[in-house]
């Protein structure tokens, strides 16, 4: 810096010296700056109040509208986004939106989009509007700006689009910027690029590519290395290895990481390095270690502010005491880090929390706790697909009138440009008496014709409109009902609000196995498969429902209990074959939960919601007991919802009181694991 400083104290002497010595001396000050932004680049947000200041003082040392003032706007923005502080963040944006050099412009157009890009990424953590931003950059930006800019933008662009599953388009991005890297030829930069394309690979299902890109990055890493550049490297590393069998290559990844943040002095960086490291042991088993480790994270976390680095340690320290046989301890750390994710508005997160928590319990034996998360995990995970649907279904709503509009403008213009051609024809021959009638029959034919176009026009807009109401209430992968098609169909079984049939609600028994071993491609064969089998064993006019993730909900005129139950047997059956992906067999058992309504003996009637709370409550206690089971409800002793909700609130006390009676049926037993399929 003192170098800098006297560098930029000459250049104010320019006056007095020759114009090539000046000339010289500028462009030494402009690689001396170039040198430092790209060492503050490397090292990213390792030491943020250092970098913070350092990025301070080149604000001061840089020209206004020069490039060298983009790139640190660019990065302080940066900074300031993953703080999540909106009003440097608003005060660096608005420094670039009233950029006054057009010769630098497209630079400073995507140090905006990147500060922007960044605020809602990374520190909103929204998705769809960082996209936003990222898709509306122009084409002129991306041709001009320098290849150092383009690289971050379109680095971070292949994130947003990953965690949008936009898969190609992200990995499309991801080799843009690894063209570029490449042809600045700089090591550093070839290396983070490749290292975010693995990560990329990796959710693309494509383990072994994204195992081969890794170590490409690592090769380039070595060629000019940093504590920082291995951090990044070795983290996405252990992800990568996670779903491995053998998860020693993860965890040493993960280790290394750990070590390097420490190396950096990266405090923010050591406590999340811990907090993965932490996750990684407390899955493999090592709950004792996993508890050690999110100990030592905790403060860590706190005093650098990093809050998703403290919410999983904080889980991770909850889930190991659980295991560990500490389960009021366990509860309590557990739904503290819930409660700072809730903080966040990180609904997704909070409702993956609640689940992780009701396996847990769940296996400590703590039945009355699991069914408890597990309602918070339904409640939760119906909000998330209630705001995805509705989301989904306005956004190509928008798009649809976006496309309408445009057509319509189009016709207007077309039908204008005749009037108009038809205006200047009439002037011309207003003299001639005999053309006039004439003129009267052309335009009428012209308004005729405007007439059936815009009738056309309307009709097409109401097709697509019927299209678009049948695309969303069905289910992209399996082709079944979604939840949409499912609240308007109930009312047929629920005229007045109150059930008359039927429910059974089924979950396939450990699914996210199924796609940590096989992969997601298989995952999804499964869902497709157990679909089919699902509308095979039902009647034309029974609702089988996609209810969300590996769940499907059946709802069936018959109120019998004998029928659901015969019902429920051959579910389970045809469920337990297994599922040929890929030459594997992979075996795939269900739990069930069921009941008949009104129900037995007081024929309570219940509003459709209550009735799937309570199937969803039984089939929770058949995954409970072993999984492969259907429980159904043969007796409550309740004669409202006020009682009934009493009971299903301690279902195993109930159960042993006599107030609530299951009817309980065991799937076929002694299927082979997973093997080849050999001709």
């Amino acid at each position: 810096m003192a170098a800098l400083a006297a560098a930029v104290g000459s250049a104010m002497l320019i006056g007095s010296r020759p114009a090539s010595s000046a000339g010289s001396e500028a462009r030494s000050v402009a690689a001396q700056i170039a040198h430092q932004l790209d060492g503050l680049e490397r090292t990213g947000a390792a030491q943020p109040a250092t970098h913070d200041a350092e990025l301070q003082e080149l604000i001061t040392r840089t020209a206004p509208g020069s490039g060298e003032r983009a790139e640190v706007l660019a990065q302080a923005g940066a900074l300031a986004a993953l703080a999540q502080d909106r009003l440097r963040v608003d005060a660096f944006a608005q420094q670039l939106r009233a950029w006054p050099n057009p010769a630098t412009h497209a630079q400073a157009t995507l140090a905006l989009a990147y500060v922007e890009g960044q605020f809602f990424y990374k520190g909103q953590q929204d998705v769809r509007e960082a996209r936003k931003v990222l898709a509306g950059i122009d084409a002129e930006p991306l041709r001009k700006a320098p290849a150092a800019d383009l690289i971050r933008v379109h680095n971070l662009r292949a994130l947003v689009r990953m965690d949008a599953g936009e898969l190609d388009d992200a990995i499309a991005d991801g080799h843009h910027a690894l063209r570029l890297a490449q042809g600045l030829g700089q090591s550093w930069r070839v290396a983070q690029t490749l290292t975010q394309l693995a990560l990329i690979y990796y959710r693309a299902e494509q383990p072994d590519r994204a195992k081969q890109t890794v170590a490409e990055a690592a090769e380039q890493a070595a060629l000019d290395p940093d504590p920082i550049l291995i951090y990044k490297l070795q983290t996405i590393k252990g992800i990568i290895y996670s779903r491995d069998a053998d998860t020693s290559t993860a965890q040493r990844a993960l280790l290394a990481a750990v070590e390097q943040a420490s190396q950096a002095g990266a405090e923010s960086f050591s406590a999340q390095a811990m907090a993965n490291l932490s996750d990684s042991y407390l899955h493999s088993g090592k709950f004792a270690r996993a508890l050690e480790l999110a100990q030592a994270a905790l403060p860590l976390a706190r005093k650098t502010r990093n809050l998703n680095a403290e919410i999983t340690a904080r889980q991770n320290l909850g889930l190991a005491k659980i295991s560990m046989g500490r389960v009021a301890e366990g509860k309590i750390d557990t739904r503290a880090a819930i409660t700072l994710d809730e903080q966040q508005g990180a609904t997704t997160g909070v409702t993956e929390s609640w689940q992780e928590l009701g396996e847990y319990l769940e296996r400590a034996g703590d039945l009355t706790g699991a069914i408890e998360a597990h309602h918070e995990y339904r409640r939760l995970i119906d909000q998330v697909l209630r705001d995805d649907t509705r989301k989904a279904v306005l956004e190509a709503q928008e798009r649809y009138d976006a496309d309408q509009r445009t057509k319509e403008i189009e016709l207007l213009n077309r039908d204008n440009s005749l009037m108009a051609e038809q205006i200047r024809a009439r002037d011309l021959e207003l003299e001639l008496w005999a053309s006039l009638a004439g003129c009267i029959v052309v335009t009428s034919a012209l308004m005729v014709l405007f007439y059936k176009r815009v009738r056309r026009t309307n009709e097409a807009l109401a097709s697509s409109n019927a299209k678009l109401k049948i695309q969303s209430e069905r289910d992209p992968l399996t082709g079944l009902a979604n939840r949409r098609h499912f609240q308007s169909a109930i009312k047929e079984l629920a005229a007045d609000g109150k059930l008359d049939g039927s429910l059974f609600l089924i979950d396939i028994d450990h699914f996210k196995r199924i796609n940590d071993q096989h992969g997601h491609a298989a995952g999804d064969t499964v869902l497709v498969e157990v679909a089919r089998r699902l509308r095979s064993a039902l009647r034309e006019d029974d609702l089988v429902v996609r209810w969300g993730g590996e769940e499907f909900l059946i709802a069936v005129k018959a109120r019998e209990p004998a029928f659901a139950q015969g019902l429920a047997q051959r579910l389970l059956d045809l469920i337990a074959a297994p599922i040929h992906h890929g030459g594997q067999l992979i075996p795939t058992t269900g739990s069930i939960g069921f009941a008949s309504f009104p129900l037995a003996p007081n024929e309570l009637r219940l509003e459709w919601e209550r009735a799937i709370d309570l199937v969803d409550t039984v089939m929770y206690m058949a995954k409970a007991h072993g999984r492969n089971k259907a429980y159904g409800v043969e007796h409550v002793d309740a004669h409202d919802e006020q009682e009934l909700a009493q009971i299903t609130a301690a279902v195993e006390p109930a159960c042993h009181a006599g107030r609530l009676r299951l009817v309980a049926l065991q799937g076929p037993v002694g299927r082979a694991e997973s093997s080849e399929v050999r001709p």
